[in-house]
């Protein structure tokens, strides 16, 4: 899944590829992917893109007062086209939900592979009639977020620090894999609860937010498109890699798997040296 640092990427990727530039047509191909109607996703073709920002990990293309608004969920990306193929894409089994034009003959694709379909576009006046975007908490890279807002967000909060690092309307624009990083550059185990936390462990917590998210954006800043998912992956120090070593104190990486995701974590780092139990709502071992 597309996270911040990635969404950011991509954002001043289409920046520089988009803005001055019309849009002749929106051509979605899977239906679904549409989760507005009015006005028409036909009523961003003609007008000129003027910005192109991010919502946590929403990206939003903005021409002439129209905002053009995508999701990547789980299994979406972004494809940029030099030259589009001719002729209208056709609708079938392949991963192409929505393909978008350019007047220069340019343009991108997006697709979602796998068969869960949550890749979403919303062609709004305002992104905030949209409501993931919303509800959406603070941007943990904003100027404004220092660590006195962030005691403030964490204030009462009675949640494990996966579960509360990953909530969007707490803090925006992190996921699984940036909350298994936060939490091992904080060594933190991924349970502890966000309540139990000293002064002096928010302050690393917060520190590791910001340096795992500012880093992981300069990583990521002027590659293509294509390039960003290699990019995260090569750069990730625990999370997808179960059974490798440690990169701080060699200590095998563990996994603890659920219905629908999974993290990572290393025991010496972030428990103590005790496993975890793999199941839903694990203590450390005893």
């Amino acid at each position: 899944m597309p996270e911040l640092p990635e969404v950011e990427a991509l954002k001043d990727f289409l920046a520089d590829h988009l803005v001055g530039r019309e849009v002749v047509r929106v051509l979605p191909v899977a239906i679904s992917v549409l989760k507005t109607y009015d006005p028409p996703v036909t009523a961003f073709e003609g007008r000129e893109v003027t910005a192109v920002r991010r919502h946590g990990k929403f990206l939003d293309i903005e021409a002439d007062g129209l905002h053009f608004v995508t999701h990547l969920a789980r299994a979406g990306w972004l494809h940029w086209r030099d030259t589009l193929p001719d002729g209208p894409p056709r609708p079938g089994k392949g991963p192409l939900a929505l393909r978008v034009a350019l007047e220069t003959g340019e343009g991108f694709d997006l697709t979602e592979a796998g068969t869960q379909k949550r890749l979403a576009v919303y062609v709004v006046r305002d992104p905030a009639e949209i409501p993931g975007v919303a509800r959406l908490g603070p941007d943990p890279l904003a100027a404004d977020f220092d660590e006195a807002r962030f005691v403030r967000l964490l204030a009462g909060e009675r949640r494990q620090l996966k579960g509360a690092l990953r909530d969007q309307s707490l803090i925006a624009g992190v996921g699984n894999a940036y909350s298994d990083e936060i939490l091992h550059a904080a060594r933190m185990s991924p349970f502890k609860l966000a309540a139990s936390l000293t002064p002096e462990e928010t302050t690393r917590l917060y520190e590791a937010l910001r340096s795992t998210l500012t880093e992981a954006v300069e990583r990521s800043h002027g590659l293509a498109a294509g390039r960003l998912k290699a990019e995260k992956k090569s750069g990730l120090r625990v999370h997808g890699r179960t059974g490798e070593p440690c990169p701080v104190c060699g200590d095998t990486i563990r996994e603890v798997s659920f219905s629908d995701s999974s993290l990572q974590y290393c025991p010496t780092c972030q428990t103590g040296g005790k496993p975890l139990a793999d199941r839903r709502l694990s203590r450390l071992l005893k």
